[in-house]
């Protein structure tokens, strides 16, 4: 009996042997919409066997959430903003990186090994970085200044005509307090206060279609639908390379934010050697430089720099000048005042 035990045991290894050869490793992204060029999933495929199954978000607040949900179990990679990293660090939701999988790691440019968030790489690797502006139509806005008087001021509304905001708190209410003179990241009630009340006032008008996402509002200028909205520069810079006579982004005077996104592993990720692995491919100088060139944000990969498309080196609107860096603002952790410019946000959004 004992034989025949064996023998079984011997014919069942064989029938399942073929089926468990054929099972394929796999890597689920969940990230930005539009924000890498559509045929790396298939090269990283090629390149390392791994299948790269991909979801999509519009802003980090939403990335968050399905993360607090279950999707630390779900996802390999994740791809959020520099402001929303202490959020994940402290409730554990990312899981530290083994670096010895990563050796790519020391073609980042220096300042992305020391940012104030994850000094050193322990939870995160720089993916691309740029800031948001203004995407408008030449063709259709009149009188332009740079100043973000354009959407706000009700002077300006027969020159601008139709624009969205952007769907995305600190991005747009850091823009607004700006605006008014106060610190992007301000959380004093009053000039928060001031700054939905802003809001407010702005979308009620006929010519503001409300909030939308960046890439949403990117795609109605684009078709002529709206003559303006507010974006991520890359989304902008693809299409206005397409259509320079028509598009048109910038960074209005009283300034703007600047942000990093980088490559973070969740707590639970089913595939977390095919999460190292991915980092590592894009850390690759060609393939860092793809993504660059692809997207038309600046790359964080200093061994990427001669790959990078000439004209794209020169454009102020991905990689901008002193005078435009002068003010540009990093989203900072608010730490428990979250609470407070979440409720401005709020009361900004349902009134």
């Amino acid at each position: 009996m004992r034989k025949l035990s064996v023998l079984f045991a011997v014919l069942a290894l064989l029938t399942v042997g073929p089926h468990l050869a054929l099972a394929q490793p796999e890597l689920k992204i969940f990230i930005w919409s539009e924000y890498m060029d559509p045929e790396m999933p298939d090269q990283f495929e090629k390149a390392t066997g791994i299948k790269v199954r991909i979801d999509l978000y519009e802003n980090n607040e939403e990335m968050v959430a399905k993360l607090q949900a279950g999707g630390v179990s779900q996802y390999d990679i994740i791809v959020p903003s520099d402001y929303i990293m202490p959020l994940l660090i402290n409730q554990k939701l990312i899981q530290p990186l083994d670096q010895a999988k990563i050796p790519n790691l020391k073609n980042l440019k220096e300042i992305f090994t020391k940012t104030s968030y994850d000094p050193g790489n322990k939870w995160s690797v720089a993916w691309q970085w740029g800031t948001v502006g203004l995407m408008y139509r030449k063709d259709k806005v009149k009188n332009f200044e740079n100043t973000w008087a354009m959407l706000f001021d009700p002077k300006r509304e027969a020159d601008m005509g139709s624009f969205w905001l952007i769907d995305s708190v600190r991005e747009m209410m850091g823009i607004v307090l700006l605006y008014q003179g106060y610190d992007f990241n301000s959380t004093v009630p009053n000039e928060l206060k001031k700054a939905a009340d802003l809001l407010i006032t702005v979308k009620k008008r006929k010519n503001c279609f409300g909030f939308k996402p960046g890439v949403g509002g990117k795609n109605d200028v684009v078709a002529g639908t709206a003559n303006a909205a507010i974006v991520y520069n890359g989304d902008a810079i693809r299409h206005i390379t397409e259509e320079p006579e028509v598009l048109a982004f910038t960074i209005p005077k009283e300034g703007s934010e600047i942000w990093y996104d980088s490559m973070c592993i969740p707590a639970k990720a089913p595939n977390p050697d095919s999460a190292h692995k991915w980092i590592n491919w894009i850390l690759e100088p060609e393939v860092g430089a793809q993504l660059s060139n692809y997207n038309q944000y600046a790359t964080p990969n200093q061994a990427s720099m001669p790959h990078i498309t000439p004209e794209d080196l020169k454009n102020p609107g991905i990689y901008p000048t002193e005078d435009i860096m002068k003010v540009l603002h990093f989203t900072k952790d608010l730490g428990k005042d979250n609470k407070i410019m979440d409720a401005a946000w709020t009361r900004a959004k349902s009134h």
